[in-house]
């Protein structure tokens, strides 16, 4: 299975914020969506992720409050991305080996999704009951 199979299940939308927004304002967004990151975009090009991590690092160093803090200054500018084609086993080495759980999938220069670490766990488990089901229905015929 390929990044690109979670992606075509799961859907290619992805929530962003601009580097100039507050860490308060990406909280805002992250609880308002249920969600553990943003790609951080300045337009169409993504420059950075936030994470909930990143909003426990700029709450534990605060020497302002969050609505003073901009995203870019407390961003993931170092971004851990995956491709398309990319296979889930490689993806799941790759997010444990770096500590990531959410990982966008650039396409050609440009994001074409955001994949976590649930997505990853979830199809490994689909793809290990199926190959589960088919080797029993083998044996028992």
């Amino acid at each position: 299975m390929l990044l690109k199979d979670i992606l075509a299940t799961k859907g290619t939308d992805v929530l962003s914020i601009e580097p100039t927004a507050t860490m308060a304002d990406a909280v805002d967004k992250m609880v308002a969506h249920r969600c553990g990151s943003l790609v951080v975009c300045n337009g169409e090009t993504m420059v950075g992720i936030i994470s909930e991590r990143d909003v426990l690092r700029a709450i534990a160093g605060a020497s302002d409050t969050l609505d003073k803090v901009t995203v870019e200054a407390r961003m993931t500018k170092d971004v851990i991305t995956g491709a398309p084609d990319q296979n889930i086993n490689d993806t799941m080495g790759l997010m444990t080996k770096k500590h990531v759980r959410h990982l966008p999938v650039i396409n050609d220069g440009k994001l074409a999704g955001l994949i976590s670490i649930g997505d990853v766990v979830k199809a490994q488990h689909q793809k290990l009951a199926m190959e589960n089901h088919l080797l029993m229905s083998y044996i028992q015929s």
